[in-house]
């Protein structure tokens, strides 16, 4: 059984990203062990949003590596440039939050700099949600 994240004063959760832990599998500490030591951080799809990933080895052999990525968008100490839009300042939302937005399993291995293969109807879905 997945456990849920709850928001709190340093983390939003999307229900994209809870969906998305249902989807793969992805538990709410393999998560926070991706954000808290990433193997590689690079620039998000999005504007202002980070990607960090972690290798998992299944079996032991090459074959069965993959990497789970998260997606996410932190406040202006994490980001250069960041500014709160007139709507979330309308809202309440304070800085000191990161939106947890999306996390999938990408099988294989992808180059450092390169970004991953992105299915289209995650980045529909996103879009459609607003993420995007």
């Amino acid at each position: 059984m997945i456990k849920f994240p709850k928001d709190d004063s340093r983390f939003r959760w999307t229900k994209h990203i809870k969906n998305k832990m249902v989807f793969y599998h992805i538990s709410l500490a393999q998560i926070m062990r991706i954000f808290r030591s990433p193997e590689r951080v690079e620039e998000g799809i999005a504007e202002r949003t980070i990607g960090a990933m972690r290798t998992r080895k299944k079996g032991g052999n090459k074959k069965g590596e993959e990497e789970i990525w998260i997606m996410y968008r932190a406040n202006e100490s994490r980001v250069k440039n960041y500014e709160l839009s007139e709507e979330a300042k309308n809202k309440g939302e304070k800085r000191a939050r990161v939106i947890m937005i999306s996390a999938w399993r990408y099988p294989g291995k992808t180059k450092p700099g390169e970004r991953p293969e992105i299915p289209m109807e995650i980045i529909d879905e996103l879009t459609i949600a607003g993420y995007l």
